[in-house]
Order: structure tokens, then C-alpha cells, then sequence
């Protein structure tokens, strides 16, 4: 047992044997089960491979961190309520985050306490060799070295300090003031906001303390610290002014340096350091930071020049240095005078300042300056006129300019300024406003990205796009493709293509750009590049692509199966890297990225000499594995990947993920679970020749009677042979007759291997406590045509149904049906077809597509055209086109058919389908006089957000489907429904 620490520190041993115990009595799940379900996550590798982190947090509840040693003996420690771990560059030290206990932060919350009066988080630094630890309270955030240092620098939340108490004199009340008394009086020392920075040195123990400061970065090798301060003195007195400044502090030398520091700025964000901790750069305004609009500048620092440290006086008092311009490096890189920029553009404020990799540029935004606010305050707040004027002509609805309002009012501009040049090259416009930046290379030019030619018509044919090369030393800009329909547009490692997958042809593209020319990679390529199971009425997209080999040799791109090397410049024939393995055994190989955790577009060339590791996906019973493919030495000389048959590592009725592997060691772990079994973490090393449980999650699991899951095959009614899921309860005995409840989205089949967790209901029914309850549940999937998506739905689950019920074990008069959003739509869509449910739950359904059609996913502020035309309702055309088809797949106007009891759920501010629509059936319904309910939970959205409403819905949904299918008596709610009164007086009535 580990004991709770922060450190408990434990050696394995052997456990005793035990005696037989007694078979164990199961019960089902109930709902107060869900809190303790525990998930373990966010592991994390030291660079030495000798160390693991991982968190076991509970649905609800304090969570653990645990920590554990490589080997054996294995040591083992434990953080309660630990979280966001992180190793040091060393291995030699653990620094993690505490969450305040969660039953202090509930009374809290019931005492009505401010956000500043809620308990903080703590810092934990955990001495790995030794177990010692030191606990740092109300601490904000913390950095470290990513890949060095032995320095954390952390932000602690810095109490008021207590005002000093003022002697009580008496005076002659009779006496009379002087004129001049009240201007006299000296004023208040000002209080300036920021926090307590402190560096901990945590090799020695060293540590100092910085007040006032607002923000801190460290560079990634962890020799430099730097920071903004709000007053660079600590005692301030009477008069004194506000001064900020920015500092830099030097790990090796214990030494701080100022960067920046005049009564002239009064604000500095935007902080960047370099790699090395050479350069730095910030922003910087002379705006107080009260002012409805600042003007800010950007800086750049050199640090290697000369070092100007802040002399410090008596009193704790630090004296204001003086920086000059040009004597200390500092360089003025942006702002409105700048005459790279458009007349009336400066620094944007709002987006990241950030250095590439090496250091040779810096990346940072820009943009028009806003005009001045001008505040009306000459006319009352209730007699300012509000409206909004929606034209023909605006690129964008009024919603979604509302949605993106924010968005718009910060938007910037990629710019970029080169140190060793002093050139400001501004890369993006409003006519090509996105650019992909690789920071891991500089590549003289990048991949500039438009749609602003097609923003009107993205509203029902979303995705057309104009892809441009930046030259980043001019930023002149060259058109490649004109009005493509791509995906996965991005510039390859070394920069010497860009590439993309234009979805109309099914092809693979790049521009070679030393010659100009566009390569079509993929043209004549014997295998499918395209999502062949795509069934909406929009292009199919990729299989995607592993990437591109070092120095852009080769590219590596899948197919359903298999992986192709393309040569970008025609001279060798592609070659099939798994010799047709995958095809040959219906197995979906996908390459495993172990050396990089960047973004797609950052990720380095793959080493073809390399050993390449690979997922597989069986679809003959959807279970998966891990495999290798070995280089063979004749290969390996000629620097190239070898074609060959990979070797399965480990595979099994299990869904294998989360692949990791330490930076310098062999040392790698994955998670593993199914249905029966928990997700838990393993390690192993790069043979994977033996694999070593971390974690034992949900040990009460053992108590619950749980279930098993089974692939299905049936035949629909249109001909096509279809599978699904079948959940069955503990026990399962074939003699006997079940009540089933069927769910459904659109395709479920290949989450087989998935573990289900119990949890309250967002939306849809919970698979385990079905089980453990006594239904079987059937998940089916749905092949889908253009033009008739609720008879498609039909063709499939009814048939599926009809199937089992065949089997022996259904009981015809105890089926139950559900879904949400679109499954919520097909579910009404069946009943009005089939009487062979006897009882329906549906969630933010589509009863009405005529009505829909026009209607604005608030959420995003898109008019919901495109979704009826182009996406997963697959009417195919417009409402003037198919007037028949959104009528004939519309629930409403076959409501009076409909003999089975329902229940919707549709929230009032729902985001993504319109309540009304919920509304619409619900009340044709009444009107008919079926019975029906509608719950509809105040405030939240498409699916529940909030755990307790969650909780709620879960009761009432199993109380409906038990009623009609277990015999069970009617709940309260559905007899009397809740009024308006009872509602305001808190009466829930289950």
C-alpha cells in the first residue's frame, strides 16, 4: 500500500497468499456508483526512462498522483490530489501541482466565498532519490526546464500586506481646520497587484523571492527566468510611483538583470525567451492598464551583451535603474511608426510572442489599430438604440459575427523579425489571413491559407480554400492552388514542398518549390486513398499520411490498410513499406509517432532506418495490437526503409493507445483496456517482450455484475450486410428472454475493445449500468444513401432488431430505443414508421428539416443549411431542390403514427440543434393526445455539461425505459409532470 505522502515511499513485495474466499455476491450499478469510477491518465516519462507519473483521478472526488520507478525493486511514491506532473530535464526531481481538497472547496462555494477566498493549489518538488519533498502553498502557475536546469520558477499568490496601524490622537474638536489641511496630507502609498515569484534551486535548496511580479516564462534550457514586475520597488512609501519593469535572472550566475525599466510604459506582457535564454523579447504600453484601448510597442534584448543588474538599497528597497536604448541592446523592433507595417498598423496585443527553435527569428502579430471608443454618455442606458442590420452582402450571418465577435476584435496578423537582419516582414494580410508556422524550422517560405473569397458560400459548401506561398524574407506571396477542396495543408519539415490532399480528385499534391511546379504524388497509385465507408453527400476525405522522411526523401502516406513510400520526384516507383500485409489480413496499419509530441506541422522527418512501430486495427473482430517492422542491414547501409511484413508485438481482444516512449531510454508504456477490463497503464521497453501492469483501476468493478459485448451480423432490408453490438448482462443465459434497449449514432461497430465507463448520462443511455441492470443493449450500424437518412435508418436497425429476436433470447414486448442529436432524430424518425418499440427517449432532435434547414447553430453562428446539403443529414440539396425529401424525413409530419411513449430531452440553450425543434414534436404530440414528455434542463447546452443535471437525467431516463419495459410503477414526474410553482419552490418530484 502506498502511503499517502507526499511521500510514501514503498518497495514491492510478495503478498501472502490468501485463503479461498467465499464466490463473491454481485449487485447491479446504481448511481451513486459513478463518483468513485476511477480513469488513469496523463502519464508522463522521465528523459532517463527510469520514471513514470501518472494520474487515478475519480469522476468525482480527490485524485492521486503516483510515481514509480523503472525495475525491480521499484520504488513508489504517492501525491494526493496531485496533478500537471512534470520531470525535471535530470531525472532527478518531480514538480507537480495539489488541488485544494474538493469538500473544502464545496463549503467554500456553499459559504458564498470569493474567488480569491477559495483554497488554492499547492506545489509539490519531489527529490526522486531521496523521497524528500517541499510544499509550496497558493501557488498560480510553474515552469520549468524543458531540457535542462535544475531551477523551477513558480507564481505565489501574495496576501495584501496588512496596513500599518495609525496612532489615535485627540484633537480640539472646537478648534477650527485649516483651509489647506486636506491638501496636506500625504497620500497613500499605492498598492501595486502581481504576485510573489520565487526560483528555487531545487539541486541545493537555494531559493529567492521576487514581489510584484505578473508574469514569467523560462527559457527551455533553465538558465534564464524572466519576468514582468508591477513596481520594481518592494516598500513603497508615500509618493512613490508605480513602476514597472522587466528582469531577467540567470540560473548559473544567480544573477538578475534588467531589461526594461521607465515610468514611461506602464504595461509589459507578451513575454518570450529563446531556447538558450539569449534573446529576449516584449511588449510594452504607456496605456495604464485600466485604459479601454492601448497602443502597445515590441522589444527585443540581446542578452549577451554587457550585464546591467539591479542595484538594490537598504530597506528592501530597490532603486530605479535607468535603461538607455542603445547602451543596454535593446532594440525597438514594432509599432506604429514602422514602416514594414500598413500606415495605421502596430503590435497585436493579444497573440503570442515566440521565438523559432534556433532562435534566428521571431514570430509575433499584427494589426490595424482600432479607432477610438467614443462612449455616449449623454443618452440613458434604456434609451440607446440596440439592433443589428443583417444584408445580402455581409461574408458572414450576424450570429456568427456575434460568436466571433472577440475573435475579430483581437485578431492579428503573422509577423515575423529576423535578429541578426533587423527586417520586419509582415507574412499575413486580410486577404490571406492564415499562415502555418513551423517554429522547429526555418524554412524560407510558408503556407499561407484563404477562404475569404468564399465565405458567403461556405454557408451550405463549406470548405473551398486558396493555399499561397510566403516568401518570409519579403513576404511576397505566390498562389498555388486556386479554390481547392484540401485537408492536411502543410509545408514538409525540410521546406522544400508543400503538400496537401485535394479531396475532389482523391489525390495527394505537393508544389515543389525549387521548381516551381505542382507534383501530383499519388496519380496511378494502386490503392484507394480515400475514406471508402464515407456515405455523406461531400467529398471523402484521406486516410492521412504518416509524413515526410528526413530531408523530404520520401513521403509516407496510408491507404485503408497499408503504408506507400511516394519518391516527390518521380524517379523510383512507390513501395508498399508493409509489403500489402495490411490488405492481405484486412489489418489497418498506422505508424506510431515515438520521437516527437509536436503538432503535425512541427514534426521532424521520419528516420527510414528506424524501427517502425505501427498500430493495427483487425476488422474481422475489431481487436488491435502493436507491431514492428525491423530494417534489415542491407537497407539500413543504403539509407532506406525496408518493404517487408511487420511482426505483431502484442495483440488481443483489447483496444490498445497512448503508445509513449522516455526521450533517451527504451523504456515505453501504453494503456490497455475492453469492455470487461479497465483501461489501465503498462510499460514495457522497445521489444515489448514483456509488459508490466502499473495501474489496477476500479477494483469494485469486481463486485458489480457487470456484462460482455458480442460482434452481430444481420442483412438490411436494402441489401447490405451490416454489423453491430450486442451488450449482454452477467450471466447471460440464452433460455431465458431480456429486455432490450437499441442506441445508435451512425457506425459503433469498431468500438468493440472500448471500455465503457459508468457515468451519468450527458445525452444517452450508459451501456454498463444497462447490462448490470438486466437489458441487453444492441448498437447497430447504419449505412447511409444520399437523400433518405430516416429510411436508411430504418433499412438497418429494424432488421438488426428483428434478427436478434429471432435468437430466442429478446423479448419482443420489452424493446426500448435511444439516441441523441442525430441518433435522437432517427429515433423519432422510427417511431413514426414501426410500433415495435415500446418505449422511446430522443435528444435534441430534428423533428421538422423544413424548418430546420434555415435555422442558426447558435453555437457557432452557422445557418444550418450546409449540414441538410453537404454533411450528416444527406438530404443532398436545398429545400427549393428536394422540397419532397425534407418532408418525407421529417418526424412532424408523420406524428400522428406514432404509437410509442416518448421522452425528449432538448435544453433551452442548446447550441447546436435549435430547441424549438423539440418544441415542434412535442407539442404536435400533445395535440394528438400521445403521451409524451420533454425535460428540459435550464442553461445548458446540446449535450449536459453540468455533472448534477447529468445525475438527474439519468434518473429520470432509466425510471421512463423501467416503467414501460420493467413493469415498474410511474414515476412521479411523469403523472403529475413539475409546475412553474413547484419548479420555483424546489420540489424535483422523482
Amino acid at each position: 500500500m502506498l502511503r499517502p505522502l507526499f511521500v510514501g515511499f514503498i518497495t514491492l513485495f510478495s503478498s501472502l497468499a490468501l485463503a479461498q474466499a467465499p464466490k463473491l455476491t454481485k449487485r447491479p450499478l446504481n448511481h451513486t456508483d459513478y463518483d468513485r469510477w476511477q480513469s488513469v491518465r496523463l502519464e508522463q516519462l522521465s528523459d532517463n526512462g527510469r520514471w513514470i507519473s501518472y494520474q487515478i483521478d475519480p469522476q468525482e472526488g480527490d485524485g492521486l498522483l503516483l510515481v514509480t520507478g523503472v525495475g525491480s525493486p521499484a520504488t513508489k511514491y504517492s501525491v494526493p490530489r496531485g496533478y500537471a506532473a512534470r520531470f525535471s530535464a535530470d531525472s532527478r526531481f518531480l514538480v507537480a501541482r495539489i488541488k485544494a481538497p474538493i469538500a473544502d472547496t464545496r463549503k467554500a462555494k456553499l459559504k458564498k466565498k470569493k474567488a480569491d477566498e477559495m483554497p488554492k493549489d499547492s506545489l509539490v518538488v519531489l527529490n526522486l532519490g531521496t523521497g524528500a519533498t517541499q510544499k509550496f502553498p497558493n501557488v498560480k502557475s510553474f515552469a520549468l526546464g524543458k531540457d535542462g536546469g535544475s531551477w523551477v520558477a513558480f507564481l505565489q499568490e501574495r496576501k495584501d500586506d496588512k496596513a500599518p496601524a495609525r496612532p489615535v490622537a485627540t484633537r480640539d474638536t472646537t478648534a477650527k481646520t485649516p483651509a489647506n489641511a486636506t491638501a496636506s496630507r500625504k497620500p497613500a502609498p499605492k498598492k501595486p497587484k502581481g504576485d510573489d515569484l520565487v526560483l528555487l534551486n531545487m539541486a541545493d535548496g537555494s531559493r529567492q523571492t521576487t514581489r510584484y511580479v505578473s508574469n514569467m516564462t523560462m527559457s527551455e534550457n533553465g538558465q534564464a527566468v524572466v519576468y514582468t514586475r508591477e513596481s520594481i520597488i518592494d516598500s513603497l512609501q508615500s509618493g512613490d510611483a508605480l513602476v514597472p519593469g522587466v528582469f531577467a535572472f540567470r540560473t548559473d550566475t544567480k544573477q538578475i538583470r534588467v531589461i526594461d525599466t521607465t515610468r514611461l510604459h506602464k504595461v509589459y506582457k507578451g513575454l518570450s525567451v529563446d531556447k538558450t535564454g539569449g534573446q529576449v523579447a516584449w511588449m510594452a504600453s504607456a496605456d495604464s492598464a485600466g485604459a479601454d484601448q492601448k497602443s502597445f510597442r515590441l522589444y527585443y534584448q540581446n542578452l549577451a551583451g554587457a550585464a546591467a543588474n539591479a542595484p538594490a538599497s537598504k530597506k528592501g528597497r530597490t532603486k530605479t535603474p535607468t535603461v538607455a536604448g542603445a547602451s543596454t541592446g535593446r532594440v525597438l523592433i514594432a509599432d506604429t511608426t514602422t514602416g514594414a507595417l500598413p500606415k495605421g498598423w502596430s503590435v497585436n496585443e493579444f497573440a503570442p510572442v515566440r521565438f523559432s527553435e534556433d532562435g534566428q527569428r521571431l514570430y509575433f502579430a499584427t494589426s490595424p489599430v482600432p479607432p477610438l471608443i467614443r462612449k455616449d454618455t449623454l443618452t440613458p442606458d434604456d434609451e440607446k438604440v440596440r439592433m443589428d442590420v443583417w444584408t445580402w452582402t455581409d461574408t458572414r450571418l450576424q450570429p456568427m459575427q456575434q460568436k466571433r465577435l472577440k475573435e475579430e476584435k483581437e485578431r492579428g496578423y503573422t509577423t515575423v523579425y529576423n535578429p541578426a537582419t533587423g527586417k520586419v516582414v509582415l507574412l499575413a494580410s486580410r486577404e490571406v489571413p492564415t499562415v502555418s508556422v513551423n517554429y522547429k524550422k526555418d524554412s524560407r517560405y510558408l503556407l499561407g491559407m484563404s477562404d475569404m473569397p468564399y465565405q458567403v458560400i461556405s454557408s451550405w459548401d463549406p470548405g473551398h480554400t486558396d493555399l499561397y506561398l510566403i516568401d518570409s524574407q519579403s513576404g511576397q506571396k505566390t498562389k498555388i492552388a486556386n479554390d481547392v477542396m484540401a485537408s492536411e495543408m502543410r509545408i514538409s519539415p525540410e521546406g522544400k514542398y508543400a503538400y496537401w490532399f485535394d479531396e475532389r480528385d482523391t489525390l495527394w499534391r505537393a508544389w515543389s518549390i525549387t521548381e516551381g511546379k505542382r507534383i501530383d504524388l499519388t496519380r496511378g497509385l494502386p490503392a484507394k486513398l480515400f475514406d471508402e465507408e464515407h456515405d455523406t453527400p461531400n467529398l471523402p476525405g484521406s486516410y492521412g499520411a504518416a509524413g515526410w522522411t528526413t530531408n523530404d526523401a520520401y513521403f509516407w502516406v496510408y491507404d485503408r490498410y497499408d503504408i506507400w513510400q511516394i519518391d516527390p520526384t518521380g524517379r523510383e516507383k512507390p513501395r508498399n513499406l508493409t509489403n500489402g500485409w495490411g490488405r492481405a489480413n484486412k489489418v489497418r496499419l498506422r505508424r506510431i509517432e515515438l520521437d516527437s509530441d509536436d503538432r503535425p506541422a512541427e514534426r521532424p522527418g521520419i528516420q527510414p532506418t528506424a524501427d517502425l512501430y505501427l498500430t493495427g486495427f483487425w476488422e474481422s473482430d475489431k481487436h488491435t495490437g502493436i507491431l514492428r517492422i525491423r530494417p534489415t542491414k542491407e537497407m539500413t547501409s543504403l539509407g532506406v526503409a525496408s518493404a517487408k511484413a511487420p511482426e505483431v508485438l502484442v495483440s488481443s481482444p483489447h483496444r490498445y493507445f497512448g503508445i509513449n516512449k522516455a526521450k533517451n531510454a527504451p523504456t515505453m508504456t501504453f494503456y490497455r483496456g475492453n469492455f470487461q477490463e479497465p483501461i489501465n497503464l503498462f510499460v514495457t521497453d522497445t521489444t515489448f517482450a514483456t509488459q508490466q501492469q502499473l495501474s489496477r483501476v476500479n477494483a469494485q468493478q469486481d463486485s458489480i455484475r457487470w456484462g460482455s459485448v458480442e460482434l452481430v451480423k444481420w442483412t438490411g432490408t436494402n441489401g447490405i450486410a451490416l454489423e453491430g453490438l450486442l451488450y449482454k448482462p452477467e450471466d447471460f443465459d440464452p433460455n431465458k428472454k431480456y429486455p432490450m434497449l437499441t442506441y445508435f449514432y451512425e457506425r459503433s461497430a469498431e468500438t468493440l475493445p472500448d471500455y465503457k465507463f459508468p457515468a451519468p448520462s450527458r445525452s444517452t443511455i450508459n451501456i454498463p449500468y444497462c447490462v448490470s441492470n438486466g437489458y441487453l443493449v444492441f448498437v447497430p450500424d447504419i449505412v447511409y444513401t444520399t437523400g433518405n437518412p430516416g429510411q436508411n435508418a430504418y433499412d438497418c436497425i429494424v432488421p438488426g432488431v428483428l434478427s436478434l429476436i429471432n435468437r430466442g433470447f429478446v423479448d419482443r414486448n420489452r424493446l426500448g430505443i435511444q439516441g441523441q442529436s442525430w441518433g435522437g432524430y432517427q429515433t423519432a424518425y422510427i417511431i413514426t414508421q414501426t410500433n415495435l418499440f415500446k418505449a422511446a427517449m430522443a435528444g435534441a432532435i430534428v423533428a421538422n428539416m423544413t424548418s430546420a434547414y434555415g435555422g442558426i447553430r447558435w453555437g457557432t453562428g452557422l445557418v444550418r443549411q450546409f449540414q441538410y446539403e453537404k454533411t450528416q443529414s444527406r438530404i443532398g440539396g436545398t429545400l427549393w431542390e428536394k422540397p419532397m425529401h425534407y418532408i418525407e424525413n421529417s418526424p412532424l409530419f408523420y406524428a400522428d403514427r406514432v404509437q410509442t411513449p416518448l421522452m425528449l430531452m432538448h435544453n433551452d440553450a442548446d447550441g447546436s440543434v435549435p430547441w424549438y425543434q423539440g418544441i415542434e414534436m412535442f407539442t404536435a404530440l400533445r395535440r394528438l393526445q400521445k403521451p409524451v414528455w420533454m425535460v428540459v434542463y435550464n442553461g445548458e447546452d446540446h449535450n449536459l455539461v453540468q455533472r448534477h443535471n447529468a445525475k438527474d437525467l439519468s434518473i429520470r431516463m432509466y425510471q421512463f425505459f423501467d416503467h414501460y419495459l420493467k413493469d415498474a410503477p410511474m414515476p412521479v414526474w411523469m403523472k403529475e409532470g413539475r409546475s412553474a410553482v413547484e419548479k420555483d419552490r424546489g420540489e424535483m418530484k422523482y
